[in-house]
């Protein structure tokens, strides 16, 4: 075996563990490994049976490998991290282990069948056999009894993506509901054996209703967002500048940043491991995370709702609204902070209840979900694209002109159907989402309700060296000059002269019958003086 000490390999770069989620092979082979054995550690000194909900790919699964070859005393793959000495080696318990990681489940008939295969395998590893193995909960109850009484060790419990037959069926509620019962009819039984349990730890995507799905499985701690686990999964700042080293050479380490991190449990910030990995195999900075899966039904449920895309950039949502989560009933921001399109940035107490603001982690989430929505709601995703690739052109040559025409072939292009059978086309703020999405999924700068002493300012645009202030408004037929009358009324334009940098005060009015841009007044400022003004109708 290779010395698996951290800095014997220090100065030399080993192989990148693109998808490798079993702890023995990264520690065996040369792999790059994170070591997360403290927090491990500590969560065993803290209790006995606990919870986390994290995105896909952040790591999950190499964490409940890590901790089942910890209780199995695999001393070895231990060498040079923070438990070796100390961990008693000299106890060895005995490991359950359940995942539903692989493959796709579409009735309760075949989850059943799983299920009865993951018992028999445990079985078998454990040397034991079940009476009744058809029997889900008395072959589990079982199998957890008798293998502390074999081994003289209570058991540890280790449950792998425990929502993903339930996710897979989502867009199903009656398919859904099934794999929750059945689910249900496992996981009731860690409750009942709590005497044989030694640790229990059960991962998965999504937080759903422990009413709904763990039937008074409540001792499970929930350290989902517990700011000392913040970073249990995913590699924080540290990680990236010591253990990757060998890796950033050639790249710009702002740009990671802004792409890649801010992923927040309300602790320390995280980067997603699986799009890290991939920027040091590629060495080109891609929604890689984004592209490998991001779920269908996610970007159904938000269009069908018409939800308000501005409101991405600042949600506000209450911990029991987070944690409202069950088959029949998927508030949007719970859906989007649990599957990792929106994380933390700050918390406060409101009288009796904790208020959390949330908005997209990253520039990676934020152009990516944006693109895919407005691909969506345009219906065919190459000439959304072509609308992206001429919004930029427009923008980098400041042709207002082109703009207002630009903004007219979008909002034409949109399917008559979509407005008759989307609540959102009532309100204002249909217009003001279309627009905005636009915007972000180029990746560009965007600040969003931007405050002053006058007033919140639509959206600000930094982009080429220039400053873009937009203003909206609704108007009935034609044209009223209002938006940007507004601006400049109001003064948006004062906090950013201090920059020195060219202004451009821009108001959109759309008419709510048309539904297009009506009016589209541009006044441009050079640095802090004001010049010629353009307007365009």
């Amino acid at each position: 075996m290779p010395d698996l000490s951290p800095n014997a390999h220090a100065m030399h770069r080993k192989k990148l563990p693109i998808g490798i989620q079993t702890f023995r092979k990264m520690r065996e082979d040369d792999y790059y490994y994170v070591d997360k054995t403290a927090l491990a550690l500590r969560l065993i000194e803290e209790g006995s049976h606990f919870f986390l909900s994290r995105p896909r790919r952040f790591g999950k699964s190499l964490f409940l490998d890590m901790l089942g070859e910890l209780f199995a005393g695999s001393e070895a793959l231990f060498q040079g991290l923070y438990a070796h000495d100390r961990w008693d080696w000299s106890l060895a318990y005995p490991v359950i282990r359940v995942s539903f990681a692989e493959g796709v489940l579409h009735d309760r008939a075949t989850l059943d069948r799983r299920i009865r295969a993951i018992l028999r395998e445990n079985a078998d590893n454990l040397g034991i056999a079940c009476r009744d193995p058809d029997d889900i909960p008395t072959c589990f109850g079982e199998l957890i009894r008798r293998a502390h009484a074999a081994t003289g060790q209570r058991v540890v419990v280790l449950v792998d993506e425990y929502d993903k037959p339930i996710l897979d069926n989502i867009s199903n509620p009656g398919i859904a509901r099934e794999m929750r019962d059945g689910l249900r009819n496992l996981y009731s039984v860690i409750k009942g054996q709590d005497a044989h349990i030694r640790f229990a730890f059960l991962t998965g995507v999504s937080k759903f209703s422990k009413v709904s799905l763990f039937s008074g499985l409540n001792n499970l701690r929930d350290i989902t967002v517990s700011p000392a686990y913040s970073a249990l999964c995913g590699y924080t700042e540290a990680d990236v500048d010591s253990v990757f080293a060998p890796e950033l050479e050639g790249l710009d380490r702002q740009q990671i940043r802004d792409w890649y991190n801010g992923y927040n449990w309300t602790g320390e910030a995280v980067y997603n491991p699986f799009d890290l990995l991939l920027l040091f195999e590629e060495r080109q900075f891609r929604p890689y995370w984004f592209e490998t899966g991001t779920p269908t039904f996610l970007i159904d449920v938000l269009t069908e709702r018409g939800y308000f895309t501005p409101d991405l950039s600042a949600v506000h949502a209450s911990e029991s609204l987070l944690s409202t989560f069950d088959v029949d009933q998927m508030p949007s921001e719970a859906l989007l902070w649990q599957t990792g399109y929106l994380t933390f940035r700050g918390q406060r107490q409101t009288g009796a209840r904790i208020e959390y603001t949330l908005t997209e982690p990253n520039l990676e989430v934020r152009s990516a979900l944006h693109d895919a929505l407005l691909k969506r709601l345009m219906g065919e995703s190459m000439r959304a694209e072509r609308t992206e690739s001429r919004l930029f052109d427009r923008l980098t040559a400041n042709d207002f002109p082109g703009l207002e025409a630009h903004f007219n072939q979008l909002y034409a292009s949109i399917p008559a159907d979509w407005y008759r059978n989307n609540p959102i086309a009532r309100y204002e703020g249909y217009y003001a989402s279309v627009f905005y999405s636009h915007f972000a999924a180029l990746g560009l700068d965007i600040t969003l309700e931007d405050a002053s002493s006058h007033g919140r300012l639509d959206m600000a645009v930094r982009f080429n060296g220039q400053i873009y202030l937009f203003e909206f408004k609704v108007v009935e037929l034609t044209p009223e000059g209002q938006a940007l009358q507004q601006i400049k009324d109001r003064g948006y334009a004062d906090k950013y002269r201090a920059e020195g940098l060219p202004i451009h005060l821009i108001g959109v009015e759309f008419s709510r019958e048309q539904r297009s841009v009506v009016g589209f007044a541009v006044e441009s400022l050079a640095s802090s003086r004001p010049a010629a003004a353009l307007e365009v109708r």
